[in-house]
């Protein structure tokens, strides 16, 4: 990808602490400039990374990198009422430098507001990709200064401190628009990279929204399923029945736990095809859980097909069946094993003696 930097701007932002911010403008450069620039070395290579990033819509953990953000619209409203849109469209469509500068130093003026900035390049591009596009796109970047960086210097001192230095190996940046496909653009939606645990460009963009990860879908989802169950099992009963109310109770409890224990509700029959509709929307949904110390990831799909849970004598029994078996680091016994046959285990379970819950571990006084 071969683009033409149109104009750009170089800011540093520095942080003695939260209550001591500054930023500072060192240079705009346009065309001509910038070709004959160090930064040109410096960022050669970077639009194209930012460009071919790939970013799920519906990532598949919450905590991505690298996201697709939407432009907040109110119903009956157009796109150019919306501030971090308009913004960016008079950065991108600044007819000089100077203009260019103006609207370049409010981004910047409003992205210091956010939480916990830290100190760094700050630098805002428009640029050309002639070969699909005549409108430029945006780019924003971000350099962290890098702690403890020398130069070598001579024989006496070694090395030199250097003081303010950035590397593009961890450049946080804003795409807008966002280029789903070579040679097309979406107005209504930017690409955005930073690193997880970060949130700085988020807290800045406050008039963009973001698709929710899968696991946040299928909670929605499996969440809708309850509420339909509770709905139909007490759909002849008053509104405030005493048992509805419990009930609804329970499921908040239990959807507020981040330890969830089985909740015995539903049948073998009602969760398979619960799991079928996510499933046939979800193909890849992992089932992670844990039967007492044992962990246990598979997929959704898996239930039911492969992964059987059953009870017996008061105990849960987990069922996984498969080809072949794999093995990791660290040699066990159980690799030599020669199965013995599932009536046999069967039969040793069930004729396992039952522990009574007032048998006492401890030493016998």
């Amino acid at each position: 990808m071969d683009f033409t930097i149109q104009y750009l701007s170089f800011f540093v932002i520095q942080t003695e602490d939260q209550a001591s911010r500054s930023f500072k403008h060192y240079q705009t450069l346009d065309r001509e400039s910038y070709e004959t620039s160090e930064l040109k070395k410096f960022l050669d290579g970077e639009f194209a990374r930012i460009v071919k990033r790939k970013a799920e819509r519906n990532p598949i953990t919450e905590q991505v990198p690298t996201k697709i953000g939407r432009f907040i619209v109110e119903p009956g409203f157009e796109l150019a009422g919306n501030p971090n849109y308009a913004l960016f469209q008079r950065i991108r469509f600044a007819e000089n430098g100077q203009d260019f500068l103006y609207a370049s130093d409010e981004l910047v003026r409003a992205y210091m507001d956010t939480s916990s900035v830290r100190g760094g390049a700050l630098i805002v591009t428009a640029a050309k990709l002639s070969k699909w596009f005549d409108e430029p796109i945006l780019f924003v970047m971000k350099c962290d200064f890098e702690p403890k960086i020398a130069s070598v210097s001579d024989e006496k001192s070694l090395v030199r401190h250097v003081e303010m230095a950035i590397s593009a190996k961890n450049i946080k940046a804003i795409q807008y628009p966002h280029m789903p496909e070579e040679g097309m653009l979406e107005e209504w939606e930017l690409k955005l990279h930073q690193s997880s645990h970060a949130r700085y460009f988020e807290d800045f963009l406050k008039f963009v929204s973001y698709e929710p990860s899968v696991p946040e879908l299928i909670n929605e989802q499996v969440m809708g399923m309850v509420q339909d169950y509770i709905e139909q099992k007490w759909q002849d009963q008053p509104t405030a029945h005493e048992g509805k109310q419990r009930e609804e109770e329970e499921i908040e409890l239990w959807a507020a736990s981040e330890q969830r224990e089985l909740q015995q509700k539903w049948s073998h029959e009602q969760v398979t095809e619960a799991t079928m509709r996510i499933v046939e929307q979800q193909p890849e949904v992992e089932l992670k859980f844990k039967l007492d110390g044992v962990s246990v990831k598979a997929l959704l799909a898996d239930y039911g097909e492969s992964v059987h849970v059953a009870q017996l004598n008061g105990r849960y029994i987990l069922l996984i069946e498969g080809d072949s078996f794999q093995f990791e680091k660290g040699f066990s016994p159980v690799e030599l094993l020669h199965p013995e046959s599932f009536e046999d285990v069967a039969r040793k379970l069930i004729e396992k003696p039952v522990r009574s819950p007032d048998d006492d571990d401890g030493v016998p006084w």
